[in-house]
């Protein structure tokens, strides 16, 4: 099911260090990670944003097969890595995070 291989997902990017939310519904999972990097998850698969195509006019897509997650995970970190240098977090959302430890 598409929230099995969403919640294995964000086990991984977990042990990148990287915070994930999960949203279902409508036969496909998301894995949100942060502004711009959201996750699509089937069984067969994950798939998510890279960046735009000028000439196209159209967005360019990166994809893993579900089975996979481990390589999924580390290949999503490096997309976390360049959208958190674009895209840093607010001082409001900042000051809201809490740190289980």
């Amino acid at each position: 099911m598409p929230i099995d291989t969403a919640q294995e997902l964000r086990a991984q990017l977990e042990r990148q260090g990287i915070a994930a939310d999960i949203h279902d519904g409508y036969g496909l999972a998301l894995v949100s990670a942060w502004v711009g990097l959201v996750t699509w998850c089937r069984d067969d698969r994950y798939w998510w944003r890279t960046g735009w195509d000028a000439r196209r006019h159209r967005p360019v897509y990166a994809w893993h097969p579900a089975v996979d997650a481990v390589q999924a995970a580390r290949r999503m970190a490096f997309r976390y890595a360049e959208l958190r240098d674009v895209h840093p977090s607010s001082e409001l959302m900042a000051g809201m995070r809490c740190d289980p430890a």
